[in-house]
């Protein structure tokens, strides 16, 4: 015979339903225990995270302090006359090796100093540098203008005009 509640969740008669037994601290203990072992290590990524050196560059790769003459070597290049480098020059490297620098030099000498230094190069470019503002640009690879000899396989060349005598030169080589 089946018990039939009535109002007030009680079968007639006066005697309780006995209710199913509940396994909710198995649900508890299913999902607390992953997430107590995934919180440590979400801890330890985020404080990884968060405590690299501001001076990464690509790839989070620390940047090193190099020689500048070191830098323009990878590319093929010799610091011209009459510059001052500019900041430091830096090389990262890991697969790939990323040489950067910067001088500054007289702003007349920077068309002679880039046809001396890569004779098969096309014109550089002006105005518009893929995205960069610059006045002048020059992107070389093996098959367009890098001497043979070259360790690097990219070279990049960035010009801007800071005043009437004096041109800022950004030059980065690296492998891909």
């Amino acid at each position: 015979m089946a018990r039939t509640p009535v109002a007030g969740g009680r079968p007639r008669g006066g005697t309780e339903v006995p209710r199913g037994r509940t396994r909710w601290w198995r649900v508890a203990a299913l999902v607390a225990l992953p997430a107590l072992v995934l919180l440590p290590l979400l801890v330890a990524f985020a404080g990884i995270v968060f405590s690299e050196d501001d001076d990464r560059g690509e790839g989070g790769r620390a940047s090193e302090r190099v020689p500048c003459a070191e830098a323009l070597a990878f590319g093929g290049a010799v610091l011209p006359a009459g510059a001052r480098p500019t900041g430091g020059c830096t090389v990262q490297g890991f697969q790939d090796i990323h040489y950067s620098a910067a001088f500054c030099m007289p702003r007349t000498g920077v068309q002679d100093w880039l046809i001396h230094t890569y004779p098969d190069a096309p014109q550089p470019a002006a105005g518009f540098c893929a995205g960069e503002a610059a006045d002048l640009c020059l992107d070389l690879n093996h098959a367009a203008g890098l001497p043979d000899g070259v360790e690097a396989h990219v070279v990049r060349v960035r010009v801007v005009h800071e005043d009437a005598g004096t041109a800022l030169v950004r030059f980065t080589a690296f492998t891909t």
